[in-house]
């Protein structure tokens, strides 16, 4: 009996303008349960304009996206912040926190609002993972970039979202920490059955992705 293949999200004909002048075009994205994919291109060739697309941040002038089955166009403003808040994990470039809280209330935070029982045991085993484990009762503002980095993947990563969406989660790291970083993300992405899409311009991430989409001429 063949396996079922089930895709976690897929765009059709996503086009978006942020004036009459620069418009984008981008190719489809299809990515199954489990699977990854990269996607690359210079400054200023849409990538993040794509992420934000597929993480429902944004609207596009025309196209569609289903997102675990579901056609998101249709959903009301209350529903799709829902849908996307249970749905999608977001490590973002720039890094977000409550700087009056530690590491370890500001990864508290996302559990209280999506009213889910934290996993402490899990965050203790994730932070161990990412070499973090020392600084979850510091400040954010005591953290360098790299730090801020990981703990930012932390908190994408500890909700077990079905669609993992990275914007440049390498940037801050040096080569070591960078491999070992990619390589924990696509772990739990696999353990969760998650897709994952990692949208960045790292040169050294090529060789290690197989499913690829390169932006350069998005518009």
């Amino acid at each position: 009996m063949p396996i079922e293949i089930y895709r976690m999200i897929e765009t059709q004909s996503l086009k978006f303008s942020y004036n009459p002048h620069l418009t984008f075009n981008f190719p489809d994205v299809k990515v199954n349960q489990g699977e990854n994919l990269l996607i690359s291109g210079k400054s200023g060739s849409g990538k993040t304009t794509l992420l934000h697309l597929l993480a429902l941040l944004q609207k596009p002038a025309s196209g569609k996206i289903f997102l675990d089955n579901t056609n998101v166009e249709l959903l009301s403003k209350p529903e799709l912040n829902k849908f996307r808040a249970e749905k999608i994990g977001l490590v973002f470039q720039k890094n977000y926190f409550v700087k009056s809280l530690n590491v370890m209330d500001n990864l508290l935070i996302s559990p209280y609002f999506l009213k889910k029982k934290a996993d402490l045991e899990l965050i203790k085993h994730k932070a161990t993972e990412l070499r973090i484990n020392h600084l979850l009762q510091k400040k954010t503002y005591e953290l360098s970039g790299g730090e801020l980095q990981r703990v930012s993947i932390l908190r994408t990563i500890m909700n077990k979202p079905s669609l993992i969406l990275a914007d440049e989660p390498t940037s801050n790291l040096d080569d070591e920490n960078c491999e070992h970083v990619v390589q924990l993300i696509q772990k739990t992405a696999k353990e969760a059955n998650s897709a994952l899409i990692i949208v960045t311009h790292d040169q050294r991430l090529k060789t290690i992705f197989p499913n690829q989409i390169h932006l350069e001429n998005a518009f």
